[in-house]
């Protein structure tokens, strides 16, 4: 990932999937493709450890509530798959991935569309 990519860098609990579901803090770095999370030790260390969850494979941000000093969202994935997070109210690090992965959906139709349009049109400049 480059820096010039990097939309923004902070913290996240993230809900462990271990039977008690705890919440573990995690360092976090919003890509224009991706949410990559790190353990706190490790840092924002790029040589690996981390967890990148690549905005290709994330439906959507929901479930978004606030209680207390938290706003607690889940991302879901293509898999149906559920990753609960909080952060503080005022961080509002939900509505930055929202709006980062609304950014990606767009740009990933755009091109689609193009490419639709350009096989379109190769197909009829061969047959018309």
């Amino acid at each position: 990932m480059t820096a010039a990519g990097v939309i923004r860098e902070g913290e996240l609990e993230k809900r462990s999937d271990s039977l008690f579901q705890l919440w573990k803090k995690k360092a976090v770095v919003l890509s224009k493709d991706s949410l990559s999370l790190f353990s706190p030790e490790a840092g924002k260390a790029r040589g690996g450890g981390g967890k990148e969850l690549r905005f290709g494979s994330i439906q959507k941000v929901d479930c978004v509530e606030r209680t207390g000093k938290y706003v607690y969202f889940t991302i879901v994935t293509t898999d149906r798959k559920e990753i609960d997070f909080r952060c503080p109210g005022e961080s509002c690090w939900n509505a930055s991935i929202t709006m980062a992965l609304i950014d990606f959906q767009n740009k990933r139709a755009i091109e689609d569309f193009k490419s639709r349009q350009e096989a379109a049109d190769g197909t009829c400049s061969a047959s018309c």
